[in-house]
């Protein structure tokens, strides 16, 4: 039977048998929030949102999509928790499902028409509603006006979802449940193109006329990546329940967790592969669950135990990546990620609630949005005193940490779009061509490093910028270590190829305090950093720090001493020294 991919569309994974984790307790914990009237959840992309309200959608409806509902539950567990109780609901309402996606145009009228093309698209799944007898021909009218004319429509946007409710309500005598997905789209496109505040105003109508004073709804329930400001978006909405990542309601619904992803393996016989499944897709916790991602289990299985970066090489983290190259705060982000990339939890006060115009001017706002959408997990967290919530985060898995060797790869192409001298200074290391790796290293230190960098804990900064020099290295094929025992001592950095043909590479740094006078850099300086960088060497080999890599059967071995300060370096390997300096 082969597994649901690529579909969001619950009836249709149903009619074609395909198979799919059943996640219908969905169903039940949101007829138990009853008194919850307006419910938002909030997770990352391709975490089972536009499935779980298909799911719900099929469930309260008929009809859908001129599909017949009935019977499409037999079987899975709403259908037999508490002795069947919930089925009774079944098919017993009308229903309201608008999914923004698809809002996401670069220019605001070209946004507009978009909302305009979708209600009207909306509007159409309701033609009956044009021959009602339980509606005033004066309402039956201004639907027909609404199916006719969209620049009318779109005129009325902001009351038109308050309107269609109206009128379902009176054709069926039974109040309809609204279900919005992706809501907070045409807000990020608003925000990646320079029409935030126009879209919303806009979103906010028409969230507040059918949220707040609508009387003919029953329950709304809405999904979206973030959850947004209410003073931007939901201004004077008072009952809205937001439930994010850290929250432990709906924990277990979004994402495969652990027994589901173990039973998955094991009816397809992928049940020895557990582990390394674990370590590339896991890492998640949501509201205390552990949670796997699907968009990525699913492709897995797909492609027969393929390991690959399904999930942060499809579409949809524009955002994302402008954030982290753009940011103003850029310097302390990067800092946070040289820890991060070092496989340390990074301490950060979160917001849930996402102010669009702080991301670029303040990393908690960033690293918020990070985590909230899904390249960041949460290790811990506490409420302090003042009421704010503290995340021990790190990066949760191999996959999104691709992504991340990406952006810094990025970061390191400065003035060079294509990146070609990053690669070629990388790959000469990588070759053993120490000669022309030592040429390369000023230029990055000049492209990259300013003395501001390394006026404080210079060593730990030194240490981690070569860190994320490394950090873009195929994990297949390289190993990158930091700080770890070796012979007698504990190395700086290592990186160990997987093929024993390969040059690995072990590097030992050290920080040179003298400060230069003001006619330039001295000749004592230039002792100093010799100095130093042969010392770095000497330790390498009077520590014995080779042991980890002959115990891998590795024979081609290049010890590097590197010592810096400020922008200017010396660096000495077994065959010989270079020295370059910088203002």
């Amino acid at each position: 039977m082969q597994i649901q991919v690529g579909t969001d569309d619950f009836s249709y994974v149903r009619a074609k048998n395909l198979k799919f984790v059943d996640k219908t307790l969905f169903i039940k914990e949101i007829f138990d929030n009853d008194g919850t009237r307006v419910t938002l959840i909030t997770r990352p992309r391709r975490f089972g949102k536009t499935f779980n309200l298909s799911t719900l959608h099929n469930f309260l409806a008929s009809e859908v999509g001129n599909r017949k509902t009935a019977g499409l539950f037999d079987g899975l567990k709403i259908s037999t928790v508490d002795n069947g109780h919930y089925m009774q609901y079944q098919g017993k309402y009308p229903v309201i499902f608008i999914s923004f996606k698809d809002a996401n145009n670069k220019k605001f009228d070209e946004v507009i028409a978009s909302l305009g093309a979708l209600m009207q698209e909306t509007f159409r799944n309701y033609s009956y509603l044009q021959h009602s007898n339980k509606l005033s021909q004066e309402l039956k009218d201004l639907f027909v006006v609404y199916l006719k004319d969209k620049d009318r429509l779109i005129a009325d946007l902001g009351t038109s979802l308050q309107f269609l409710c109206e009128l379902l309500f009176k054709h069926h005598d039974v109040m309809p449940w609204l279900l919005i997905d992706e809501y907070d789209t045409p807000i990020q496109s608003g925000y990646l193109n320079n029409y935030y505040n126009e879209i919303t105003n806009l979103m906010s109508a028409m969230f507040g006329a059918a949220l707040k004073t609508n009387l003919y709804i029953d329950r709304t329930v809405m999904t979206g990546i973030l959850r947004v400001a209410q003073a931007s978006l939901f201004s004077g909405l008072n009952n809205v329940n937001v439930y994010s990542i850290l929250n432990s309601k709906y924990s277990e619904h979004f994402g495969f967790t652990e027994s589901e992803v173990h039973d998955l393996l094991q009816e397809e016989g992928l049940q020895d592969k557990e582990a390394e499944v674990k370590s590339w897709y896991n890492g998640y916790v949501f509201g205390g669950t552990t949670v796997y991602n699907p968009c990525s289990i699913g492709n897995y299985v797909c492609e027969q135990g393929l390991l690959r970066a399904y999930w942060v090489n499809t579409s949809g983290d524009h955002l994302i990546r402008s954030l982290l190259s753009d940011s103003d705060d850029s310097i302390k982000i990067r800092k946070q990620f040289d820890a991060l990339l070092k496989g340390e939890d990074v301490i950060q006060e979160i917001d849930e609630n996402i102010v669009f115009g702080d991301l670029k001017t303040n990393s908690l706002a960033t690293l918020s949005l990070l985590l909230m959408a899904g390249y960041l997990k949460v290790v811990s967290f506490k409420i302090n005193e003042y009421d704010e919530t503290i995340c021990n985060c790190a990066i949760p898995n191999k996959e999104v940490q691709i992504l991340y060797r990406k952006m810094i790869t990025s970061w390191l192409s400065v003035n060079d779009d294509s990146g070609s001298w990053y690669r070629k200074f990388l790959g000469s290391l990588l070759i053993g061509d120490i000669d022309n790796f030592k040429d390369n290293f000023g230029q990055v230190l000049s492209k990259i490093v300013s003395v501001h960098d390394t006026a404080r804990n210079s060593e730990n900064f030194y240490h981690g910028f070569m860190l994320g020099l490394t950090a873009s290295l195929e994990p297949d094929e390289y190993e990158v270590k930091s700080n770890k025992e070796s012979g007698f001592g504990r190395y700086d950095l290592v990186i160990f190829p997987k093929d024993i043909t390969k040059y690995a590479v072990i590097f030992e740094f050290k920080s040179i305090v003298v400060k230069p006078s003001k006619e330039g850099l001295t000749e004592s300086l230039e002792t100093k950093l010799e100095q130093g960088a042969q010392e770095a060497l000497a330790q390498i080999n009077d520590k014995q720090y080779i042991v980890e890599a002959e115990y891998r059967g590795l024979k081609n071995i290049i010890k590097i001493g590197i010592a810096f300060h400020g922008r200017s370096f010396s660096l000495a390997s077994e065959g010989g020294i270079k020295t370059r300096y910088y203002d």
